[in-house]
């Protein structure tokens, strides 16, 4: 299964990023093959959370590790079936770890307040 993990570095060993939407870079890891691929986030002024769900769906992730995800990015991760797992802390690696042990947090619903600073 390919996962995304939101990182602030291009590597394993680089921080997670604790924003979905405007996080530095997205690390697709498959836990098949251990594959890895890192991608820069350049988010636009405006629907950093819908453009970021996009990403993560055209490269065929199932599964987004991060901090946290506001509204918008959590409705487009859950229309293109992809879960989320917030609460991740320290390295992209421990995030990986975390997440095979079942460590991490499923949301069931968004848990940031996304660009605009407030849930509605």
């Amino acid at each position: 299964m390919k996962l995304c993990i939101t990182a602030k570095g291009p590597a394993l060993n680089d921080p997670v990023d604790p924003s979905f939407g405007r996080a530095a870079y997205f690390i697709f890891f498959d836990t098949e093959t251990g594959s890895l691929e890192a991608v820069a986030n350049e988010p636009g002024a405006h629907g950093a959370g819908v453009q970021a769900a996009q990403i993560v769906s055209g490269k065929g992730a199932k599964a987004v590790i991060t901090g946290s995800v506001g509204p918008n990015a959590y409705q487009g991760l859950s229309a293109g079936g992809i879960e989320s797992y917030i609460g991740a802390k320290g390295t992209v690696e421990k995030a990986i770890a975390d997440y095979k042990a079942g460590r991490l947090t499923r949301a069931d619903g968004p848990s940031g307040s996304g660009h605009r600073g407030g849930m509605r």
